[in-house]
């Protein structure tokens, strides 16, 4: 494992934050997600303490379609609240953002929005950063406890999952090395780090990005704007196993997944609800299957009464326990 003296001080800042013990959800959204955003920001007031705020981050053209939400548990930030100034955000156009250090290629939307995961969790002053992508919701209490163990958070990394015929996760792997400076070569099979829903630490967040600048020499957003093939979830991932560690692997995904790019009818839905495994704390269904809403609606509110059912049944099977504990305390 690398540390650089950079990522020791960080850790040092890490050891010293773990007696704050608060959650915050992030959120990258844009125009065209912000139907689905109202149902995640619905889950999230309902799912979470009231002491978490949800934090949205859009494009500045697109602000005014989230302030509705603005308040005491959401706060709304634009792209330009995050990026350096010479980066501009093209006024409707999904998040395309123009370099004006590099114009071209300009960084696409969804690179973007990555970047706004990473630049929204480093400035975030909260214990633990629950990233929910918009096309998600929660269906079960989130709770900090629910994503620490032994006082330290756990990312989700499920190994051998990436395979030789995923070859867009294949270059993602190579691309965070790079940017990342890990040596050795990229062959499956790989682990997988990414999910809709995931938990990040900031502290981690921040040694990340100034150990990618250190590593590439430049600015990180630009180093990070400047690939065509990214994923911020395999960046995260492969620098907390190979450079800063300190955290724990779980393989098991908070959420319960529909990537498909075909609608989900009625019948569908519900079938895809009901796989939803015990220990989903959230759903997706893809923004890109184009779901009727209302489908999406039926979907969620099955799974919410799954997650209902389970609850109410680890209660159950937990109350003997209590009940001795209790009397053994006499």
């Amino acid at each position: 494992m690398t540390e650089t003296p950079r990522v020791r001080r960080f850790r040092d800042r890490l050891e010293a934050s773990r007696a704050v013990d608060d959650l915050a959800v992030l959120t990258p959204s844009y125009r065209g997600d912000a139907d689905l955003f109202a149902d995640l920001h619905e889950s999230v007031l309902a799912k979470t303490a009231p002491s978490v705020v949800h934090h949205v981050v859009v494009p500045p053209s697109d602000a005014r379609l989230f302030r509705q939400y603005e308040g005491a548990r959401c706060r709304v930030w634009t792209h330009r609240d995050l990026l350096p100034r010479y980066c501009v955000s093209v006024p409707r156009a999904d998040g395309l953002t123009l370099n004006l250090l590099r114009p071209w290629p300009p960084v696409r939307g969804w690179v973007v929005q990555q970047i706004m995961k990473m630049a929204g969790a480093a400035a975030i002053d909260a214990r633990a950063v629950l990233i929910v992508d918009s096309d998600a919701v929660l269906v079960r209490e989130a709770t900090l406890s629910e994503f620490t163990h032994n006082g330290r958070l756990w990312h989700y990394r499920k190994d051998g999952a990436v395979t030789a015929n995923m070859e867009r996760h294949i270059r993602w792997h190579d691309v965070a090395r790079k940017l990342l400076g890990v040596p050795g070569a990229v062959a499956p099979p790989l682990p997988d780090y990414v999910s809709p829903i995931c938990v990040w630490d900031p502290v981690v967040v921040r040694s990340l990005i100034a150990h990618i600048a250190d590593s590439t020499g430049r600015n990180w957003v630009d180093a990070v704007g400047g690939q065509l093939h990214v994923s911020e979830f395999v960046v995260y991932g492969v620098f907390v196993d190979h450079v800063f560690g300190g955290t724990v692997p779980r393989d098991q995904d908070l959420c319960h997944n529909y990537y498909e790019r075909v609608p989900l009818n009625l019948a569908d839905a519900a079938a895809f609800a009901d796989e939803m495994p015990p220990n989903a704390l959230g759903v997706m269904i893809s923004s890109h299957s184009r779901t009727r809403h209302e489908v999406r609606a039926m979907a969620f509110s099955r799974c919410r009464e799954i997650a209902g059912r389970m609850t109410s049944q680890a209660s159950l099977s937990l109350a003997p326990l209590l009940q001795m504990l209790e009397g053994s305390a006499y």
